[in-house]
């Protein structure tokens, strides 16, 4: 990213969180969102929940996903991955780590935030009900992409901001995820 000029924004990144584990919840439009989230909240010790494919044949990022603590789901197992995602909300509250979760399943290339799946954080909450929630919103990360191209566009201008933490409520699970998607939108928005 600095190679390419890139200039990384954070904006909220201050507010005291008071517990691990955390559970952060983002939009995503590209890898390029994963790198400065994993920096910024390294003290987080974050982990991820990837697609399975993911940890398969991409260097470092796959090597990563297999061992660095992170799960990795096949999507077409429903109740597979909802087991697994237990199993890993229990191992992350007895290590003390934290998690990092794209509820939208995958990338959103034209930057619109599609609607959030709530399987994999109803089955985070089953497990951890009191767990902190931290929405992060991401822009313009996509950009850098340049739709798939080999060449990656130049001194794009991207933003991360965390917005207010917050408990979930399993009962009102799809309204609340529907708020969180809307303020990361406004935030998105939101004029520099």
């Amino acid at each position: 990213m600095f190679i390419l000029g890139t200039r990384i924004r954070f904006k909220g990144f201050d507010q005291k969180l008071d517990q691990v584990p955390t559970l952060f919840v983002s939009n995503h439009q590209s890898m390029w969102d994963i790198p400065p989230v994993m920096w910024k909240l390294r003290k987080w010790r974050i982990k991820y929940i990837a697609k399975a494919s993911l940890s398969r044949f991409i260097p470092s990022i796959s090597y990563n996903l297999r061992h660095g603590g992170s799960l990795s789901i096949d999507r077409k197992d429903r109740e597979g991955s909802v087991e697994k995602i237990k199993e890993f909300a229990a191992f992350i509250q007895k290590n003390g780590f934290s998690i990092c979760i794209y509820p939208e399943g995958t990338r959103s290339r034209d930057g619109i935030v599609k609607q959030f799946k709530p399987s994999g954080i109803d089955a985070i909450l089953e497990v951890l009900p009191d767990i902190q929630v931290v929405p992060v919103a991401i822009k313009n990360t996509g950009k850098i992409d340049n739709k798939g191209k080999f060449n990656k566009n130049r001194g794009i201008q991207t933003e991360f901001t965390m917005l207010p933490k917050r408990k979930l409520n399993r009962e009102k699970l799809t309204e609340e995820l529907e708020s969180i998607r809307q303020e990361i939108i406004a935030a998105i928005n939101q004029k520099p």
